[in-house]
């Protein structure tokens, strides 16, 4: 089985990939325990495509596709999600997600613990540097979206 860190490791990977896109650094994958696989890979495409709505866990869950086993599925991030991204999460529920880091930025958790989704932060410092640069090297992309 898949462990978060391996799952970490994926979503890294897909935030690497828009990272050398010139966009931000974020990725997600989804993951059905049940088959031990990644279902489903995205990572932010807000600034690649001019889509606001494009952060790394949507485009994840669209690239999911139709599916009737969201309630089995675990989401990764690298980041902890926004209140868009949670209630996408929340709106197909999905009921465990890992997040890599809530330090540079803290998305609605809370809105994951009231509705009793499973939520574990990892503090992965790969997470916390690769978002910490990109602030720091970045504000501007940062702050058009959700840095403000």
């Amino acid at each position: 089985m898949m462990t978060d860190h391996d799952l970490m490791t994926e979503a890294l990977a897909e935030a690497r990939q828009g990272l050398d896109e010139g966009g931000l650094p974020i990725g997600s994958v989804l993951y059905d325990p049940a088959s031990d696989a990644i279902v489903a890979r995205g990572h932010n495409l807000r600034v690649q495509t001019g889509d606001p709505t494009a952060h790394a866990e949507v485009v994840c869950i669209r690239n999911a596709g139709r599916r009737r086993d969201w309630p089995t599925l675990t989401l990764v991030s690298t980041l902890s999600p926004c209140i868009m991204c949670t209630g996408t999460s929340l709106l197909y529920r999905i009921p465990r997600v890992v997040v890599g880091e809530n330090e540079n930025f803290m998305g609605a958790e809370d809105l994951f613990r009231d509705r009793g989704v499973e939520l574990v932060v990892l503090d992965d410092e790969r997470c916390i540097e690769t978002m910490r640069a990109f602030v720091a090297e970045h504000a501007d992309l940062w702050n058009e979206d959700i840095g403000v």
